[in-house]
């Protein structure tokens, strides 16, 4: 039996567990802030989403994954990674949400 893919309403609703988000848009893309700053977005391919991450965690996790987590030239020097809507297992997402949602957050803001 093939696993349905994710969704972005998928993601968007494990966002919103998140405390301070909220609904937006990013390059006329459905996207989710906290406190403003951008964390996650539907990728206008529209088959991706586009997560705020640390540079050693998007390594690590292109290195165990590397069809579900990739990057392009565009966000080499950034600390973005984007993640396959029909690769990535739903139950990964909470974990991946967080670390965006922390990475996002202001710092004073930032649990320890």
């Amino acid at each position: 039996m093939k696993k349905q893919p994710v969704t972005y309403d998928i993601v968007r609703r494990v966002g919103l567990t998140l405390p301070n988000v909220k609904v937006s848009t990013s390059y006329r893309t459905p996207a989710l802030k906290v406190h403003g700053k951008l964390f996650v977005r539907l990728h206008q391919d529209l088959d991706k989403i586009v997560v705020k991450m640390p540079f050693d965690r998007r390594e690590e996790l292109m290195a165990a994954d590397p069809k579900t987590y990739f990057i392009t030239d565009h966000y080499r020097d950034y600390p973005w990674i984007l993640v396959s809507l029909s690769n990535v297992r739903e139950d990964a997402l909470p974990d991946l949400l967080k670390i965006a949602h922390r990475e996002a957050s202001p710092a004073k803001k930032r649990r320890v």
